[in-house]
């Protein structure tokens, strides 16, 4: 076992013995979203996203830190390839919220292969990402953990859709077409850089638990789903609290001397939103 792949199950909370089948690729991806939460700081702070192996694996796993799909699904591609799966990143057009034009690729998601079949797993698409791979079948209706999901194909794109209530709804189109570091490294420039991206406007926290919940946050609103349902809200009422909330609710670590952050800092971060914590009561 490489060094990184034993911080990585560390980080996540692996104890077992991995091998090349679904069973362990089910296991590890819902691990992984329960245990690294969808975060996006760094474009706020503001720090530079790096996505080489180093700086992945420093923020991600030893800082204890989060992030969005570039880094999260860059982690989980080198954490199964190091397992011995068969594992690419594909880039897919977020439509999620039903734009009038297809946007540009700046969605990182991965293709597994496994024992002739094809699976597409994804930690990185906050509240709504999968929490378990799903077969690269058109038409088929397929449950997670935190929810059912389907692909439609269009010709060579597909879309994957969840359910939301009685319908559909579509997240994103991706094809297979292969991609390159450089392709990663230009989506990744557009969505922390793009004066639109919603990334640069809201802070954006979103952890998966095991047994079916997960928490999110939207600047200073936090909420606790349980089977679809919020059994808990609340809007934190001050930064020194959502200090505290970052740390015990999402476990993100703080601390670390390159990738941690001060309350003070998140307070810098904070203020330059229009959203008080009084909002939206």
């Amino acid at each position: 076992m490489t060094p990184f792949l034993k911080a990585y199950f560390s980080r996540i909370g692996w104890s077992g013995t991995p091998a090349v089948d679904i069973n362990t690729l089910k296991r590890l991806h819902l691990l992984h979203n329960a245990a690294i939460p969808f975060e996006n700081l760094d474009v706020l702070l503001p720090r530079e996203i790096q996505l080489d192996d180093l700086a992945l694996e420093e923020k991600l796993v030893n800082a204890r830190r989060g992030g969005y799909c570039f880094e999260q699904n860059g982690v989980l591609e080198r954490a199964l390839r190091e397992t011995g799966f068969t594992v690419r990143s594909l880039l897919g057009r977020v439509v999620l919220a039903n734009p009038s034009t297809l946007p540009p690729r700046t969605h990182r998601l991965l293709l597994v292969e496994l024992q002739g079949e094809q699976w597409i797993a994804d930690v990185g698409f906050g509240g709504q990402t999968l929490t378990a791979p799903i077969r690269l079948q058109a038409n088929l209706e397929q449950q997670t953990p935190h929810g059912e999901y389907r692909l439609i194909q269009e010709g060579e794109d597909w879309i994957l859709q969840f359910r939301h209530h009685e319908h559909w709804q579509s997240m994103y189109h991706f094809d297979l077409v292969m991609q390159h570091q450089s392709d990663y490294v230009m989506g990744n420039f557009w969505s922390a850089h793009w004066p639109q991206s919603h990334f640069r406007h809201h802070l954006l926290m979103c952890r998966h638990l095991p047994d079916g919940g997960k928490l999110t946050l939207t600047n200073f609103h936090f909420t606790h789903y349980q089977d679809g349902h919020a059994v808990e809200q609340m809007n934190v009422p001050d930064v020194a609290s959502l200090y505290m909330l970052l740390q015990e609710r999402f476990d993100l670590g703080v601390d670390d001397a390159k990738h941690g952050f001060t309350e003070a800092e998140l307070a810098t971060v904070m203020a330059a939103f229009d959203t008080h914590p009084e909002a939206g009561k």
